[in-house]
């Protein structure tokens, strides 16, 4: 058996999330609702008469999917943003926040969270993304392969 490379596991989850998050921000715009209206009305305003809300969930899903996705644009013109855990680890958090916000995007919260957990598990055994996608990356705590 193989290990656990947990960087491929945890883009898997956040395609997931951002694809879900895609859908849901979409959704929003035809049917804007807010998790939280039942405890308050105060925050209606983030999704109707202007879908603020939806828009920022758009950009972040959008965000993510170029972050995840492995492109050759992405990965040989920006290669320290695709290669930068540290960068996913701040934008994921607000992606969340703003998918646990809408109301059609409070699965694809949780999927982050779940990523961001799974993110910070490889972060912390000093894994790295690699710098070409799918391979395996290389560890800088050993300095071989994973």
């Amino acid at each position: 058996m193989g290990k656990l490379i947990k960087t491929h596991w945890s883009r898997l989850i956040l395609l997931t999330a951002s694809t879900y998050q895609l859908a849901a921000a979409i959704h929003g715009y035809f049917w804007p609702k807010i998790f939280w209206d039942v405890l308050t009305k105060n925050l209606d305003a983030a999704v109707k008469p202007y879908p603020v809300l939806q828009s920022i969930n758009l950009f972040f899903a959008i965000i993510a999917l170029v972050m995840e996705w492995p492109l050759p644009l992405v990965t040989r013109f920006l290669p320290s943003v695709h290669r930068s855990i540290e960068a996913r680890l701040v934008i994921y958090p607000l992606a969340a926040l703003s998918a646990l916000l809408l109301y059609q995007g409070t699965n694809a919260g949780l999927y982050y969270l779940i990523g961001i957990g799974v993110l910070f598990w490889g972060f912390c055994e000093g894994e790295g993304i690699a710098p070409e996608p799918w391979t395996l990356p290389k560890n800088p705590a050993l300095g071989s392969r994973v």
